[in-house]
């Protein structure tokens, strides 16, 4: 594993990113249910003054009306897992290629589907306020499970992994996968993730008194196993984590726990000095000890 983690970090370091792309769908081919409050196109608003990571840019996109999913398949033999990510930006931006295009290349190496999802941005407020968010992955899992058989995926082992607000938006599915809009047909496939990877999230916590969990989030025994990680010294808080841990705890739910003494916030899977970007070998330990990764492949391409 250490040996893969060191080959994801040299195509991480590598321009430009190189892997296949399989398909892109519309979330919502007859448009979301709700109607947009985004005007102007979708663009990427980054600025030469904005802060690198390790020494790079990051994509900033915003005004997204129309989401999507974009599918990418393994580059190595294929487990038959899948991913939905879910890059973070505050819901303001998606930081698309940090924590989303990067990440599919790690996923790749090891095996794993990534499906890459670019929900609605901006929002003035975020789930339970607004629902629109948990609409989009809902339905992102929903097609994905639709499309298991065609794209090589077991519908038993498709998680989710979310970085900051997308983190958030992660445990809002774990969590609310049942959720039913108004009007919705009652048949639907199933949302529920399998697994989730929640990673430096925000809006977990029920700010400014962060030792309680943020209303909305609301784990029970159905709640899926989830790998949490965090900064001490994120300045987003790891509180996020700690209190989301200790209500899965409470709640039964198979956790795993990962606070680090540094790394701040928003450094996705790009390599630096400190000990925290090393995660996505701690994160592939797990998914084999909650057996989404070994044993035989359900789906080989």
């Amino acid at each position: 594993m250490r040996t893969s983690l060191v080959l994801t970090l040299a195509l991480l370091a590598a321009t430009p990113i190189a892997f296949a792309q399989k398909v892109t769908l519309p979330l919502w081919p007859n448009g979301a249910p709700e109607t947009t409050q985004i005007t102007g196109p979708e663009t990427d608003i980054t600025k030469p003054t904005d802060a690198l990571v390790a020494g790079k840019k990051l994509m900033h996109l915003t005004n997204i009306s129309k989401p999507s999913l974009a599918v990418y398949p393994p580059t190595t033999a294929n487990t038959g897992a899948a991913v939905l990510v879910f890059p973070g930006g505050g819901y303001r931006i998606l930081a698309y290629d940090l924590e989303g295009t990067e990440v599919c290349i790690w996923l790749n190496s090891i095996g794993v589907t990534c499906v890459l999802v670019k929900y609605r941005v901006p929002f003035a407020n975020h789930y339970p306020e607004n629902t629109a968010d948990l609409e989009d992955a809902q339905q992102a899992m929903r097609i994905t499970r639709t499309h298991a058989a065609e794209w090589h995926i077991d519908p038993s082992r498709i998680g989710v992994l979310g970085f900051s607000a997308g983190a958030h938006l992660a445990a809002v599915l774990s969590n609310h996968a049942d959720y039913k809009r108004p009007g919705e047909p009652a048949n639907q496939p199933n949302a529920r993730p399998d697994f989730a990877l929640i990673i430096y999230p925000g809006y977990l916590s029920d700010a400014p008194a962060l030792n309680k969990l943020a209303r909305g989030i609301d784990p029970t025994a159905n709640t899926p196993p989830t790998f949490l990680l965090q900064a001490e010294d994120d300045p987003v808080h790891e509180e996020n984590s700690l209190v989301y841990f200790q209500a899965l705890k409470e709640a039964k739910v198979p956790a795993e726990l990962h606070i680090f003494a540094q790394g701040g916030h928003g450094y996705g899977l790009r390599p630096t000095n400190l000990p925290i970007t090393h995660w996505p070998a701690l994160a592939e330990t797990w998914l084999h000890t909650i057996h989404v990764l070994g044993g035989s492949s359900a789906s080989k391409q």
